[in-house]
């Protein structure tokens, strides 16, 4: 009998990542879709994987569907990558994150207890739980939270539910505390995507400048496709535990751009940049830089593809897409 697991957030960056990744290990895949929508399945193309995935009706913010969801599945695997994930819109949508993010969560966790308890449930958790909190620079699993937007509030409910269910009910339970990562499939909401969708643009002749809010902001940007890995294995071990997974480096959004300016072959990239502040944040974190060791010891997993690679690859990605060679 072939091994299942449920994705939640399918259609997203990480869950066809996964999903391809878990489908080459020979799985079989369910895919969770809202009802009522009209589901866009380009990055699941993207990869070539759209007709490998089974579809599933259901949504974080109805209990009661999720509740069918679990009970009719009962998959060895449940991997909740759903949620309201750009933490600019999520000032504006605070309530709509706050069901998704947090409330989403401790509905699978009780639909996992009353109807699967031997499941295994991976919750994606993300750096921006840190906010300003560090250790001597970076931040690893011993790093005290301190959010500073409502996207890293909700996720971190979301978060010590995970590891409440873990010590109340015994359930195998694990968080993954990414870093930023990305991909050629990344939402152009997301500033690398847009940056390297705008400068694809600019090569393309369809655009002159390119709007952007804090170039000072520093994150540790890895490869979506390297860190569904280590989702992987978080499940794959003898108990449950929470693990970051980050590069170890961070880099700046200005040097990003710099990055992605020439990748393209355009010289003097701040003849291209306007600073919008509507694009700043009424709260920001200054830098983020994982410590990944305790994911490279006890898991044995490690990043593959550079910072420079990263931003070739999506900016290649976007000039094909723009018809630029």
């Amino acid at each position: 009998m072939k091994k299942s697991a449920l994705i939640t957030g399918i259609l997203g960056q990480d869950g066809p990542y996964l999903a391809k990744f878990l489908l080459e290990k020979g799985y079989k895949v369910y895919g969770l879709v809202r009802r009522y929508s009209n589901p866009n399945f380009d990055n699941l193309d993207y990869l070539g994987i759209t007709g490998q995935v089974e579809y599933v009706e259901g949504d974080l913010t109805d209990e009661s569907s999720l509740y069918n969801v679990i009970k009719n599945l009962r998959s060895e695997e449940i991997y909740n990558l759903a949620a309201q994930s750009f933490v600019g819109h999520s000032w504006e949508m605070a309530k709509l994150t706050t069901e998704v993010n947090a409330l989403g969560v401790l509905y699978l966790l009780n639909s996992i207890k009353t109807f699967a308890p031997t499941t295994r449930f991976y919750q994606a958790s993300t750096s921006e739980m840190f906010g300003l909190g560090h250790t001597n620079g970076y931040q690893d699993e011993g790093t005290p939270f301190h959010p500073r937007s409502p996207y890293g509030i909700s996720k971190l409910y979301a978060y010590w539910m995970t590891v409440n269910f873990r010590e109340s009910y015994n359930l195998f339970t694990s968080n993954g505390i990414l870093f930023n990562h990305e991909s050629p499939i990344r939402s152009l909401q997301f500033v690398t995507r847009k940056i390297t969708d705008g400068v694809a643009r600019i090569k393309a002749g369809l655009t002159k400048k390119l709007a952007l809010g804090n170039l000072e902001a520093r994150r540790d940007w890895g490869f979506a496709g390297d860190y569904v890995e280590g989702i992987y294995l978080m499940l794959q071990q003898e108990k449950p535990d929470d693990y970051v997974l980050g590069t170890g480096e961070n880099h700046s959004v200005k040097e990003f751009v710099e990055a992605a300016f020439a990748a393209a072959g355009i010289a003097k990239w701040q003849d291209y940049i306007v600073i919008d502040p509507r694009f700043k944040r009424p709260a920001e974190v200054p830098s983020l830089k994982a410590n990944p060791k305790k994911a490279k010891d006890k898991l044995g997993w490690e990043p593959k593809a550079s910072f420079k690679e990263l931003v070739k690859m999506m900016i290649e990605a976007d000039l094909k897409r723009y018809g630029v060679s």
